[in-house]
């Protein structure tokens, strides 16, 4: 069997996602559109993008011994993501999320379980040797203390790491995500990441104070705007493409995945952030964070039709 290409460290969920035009209240139910299931969180997700675009790829996390346990695992199972390393837990699963999605524009709400932060990995239980086969980890940092070993042995193999870190309207970051910035290689951030990190107010400056930090390449993910990219050698913007967005649930996600496929592949880094914006474009026209995420061949088809090279 060939090795792993991409190992991911960290979250995955099983959402509820319910599609209405207002978040309901006590005093004021309102009806919904639309329901589904679907397998959810960053990690998680990440990886499912990648698999069905053709990557190898497995997952270390948790997962609880009922209904959710069992239909998040199947989840991955079903986008080929290796789930041999998964740490069971005799217990409820705890990464459970109730997301409301607006019917009118795609944002969302998400609602966590109330132990959703606790029975986090500790580094002993992790595999190093199924690990490190891989050519990079993705991690959004969940298992803090597990993900700071697990990027220790990424760098003593001379693999890479990716951070996938969340937007952020606070003013500063704690300390574990900037402890978590500094052991990364590749950082994709949401708004006001970078701004919290090096306390620069332009995007731009924020971008490239990040580099200082650690990262080699740093991506800021700027939702309906596209993204802009920055290393030592190169700064530019991808803008998004325009589609009909029903959920946008998971782009990010998706986005980092996709992000990882163009770099086993070999690509210029215009190639690469061009081929995850298309597929996070695309991912958005379906409600769930993993319910569009598309095959390579439909990628390939979505940017010829606009004439791109895939």
């Amino acid at each position: 069997m060939k090795a792993l290409e991409i190992v991911g460290l960290g979250l995955c969920t099983l959402d509820v996602l319910v599609r209405l035009k207002a978040c309901p209240s006590w005093s004021k139910p309102v009806r919904f559109d639309q329901m589904c299931f679907d397998g959810g969180g960053q990690t998680g997700t990440a990886l499912c993008a990648a698999a069905k675009l053709g990557a190898r790829s497995g997952f270390i996390g948790t997962a609880g011994n009922d209904w959710f346990g069992v239909h998040k695992l199947q989840s991955l199972q079903d986008a080929s993501v290796d789930i041999k390393h998964v740490i069971h837990r005799n217990e409820p699963d705890n990464h459970v999320v109730l997301v409301f999605v607006d019917n009118k524009c795609g944002e969302r709400s998400f609602n966590l379980k109330h132990d959703f932060y606790q029975n986090t990995l500790h580094p002993h239980e992790i595999d190093k040797a199924y690990l490190t086969q891989a050519e990079f980890l993705i991690t959004e940092g969940h298992h803090f203390e597990a993900t700071l070993a697990a990027a220790a042995w990424m760098h003593a193999e001379g693999k890479k790491v990716m951070l996938d870190g969340a937007a952020t309207t606070a003013l500063t970051l704690p300390e574990e995500k900037i402890a978590l910035t500094q052991v990364t290689d590749i950082l994709i951030c949401g708004a006001g990441f970078a701004e919290a990190l090096t306390g620069e107010g332009n995007l731009h400056h924020a971008g490239r104070a990040t580099l200082s930090y650690g990262p080699e390449m740093v991506v800021i993910t700027q939702g309906e705007q596209g993204s802009t990219f920055f290393s030592k050698d190169e700064t530019f913007h991808t803008p998004a493409f325009e589609v009909n967005a029903i959920d946008t649930t998971g782009a990010g996600d998706v986005f980092h995945g996709a992000f990882l496929v163009g770099l086993l592949k070999g690509w210029n880094m215009r190639r690469v952030c061009r081929f995850a914006t298309a597929v996070a474009g695309i991912e958005c026209t379906f409600l769930g964070g993993r319910s569009g995420i598309p095959s390579y061949s439909q990628v390939e088809d979505f940017l010829k039709r606009r004439g791109l090279k895939p």
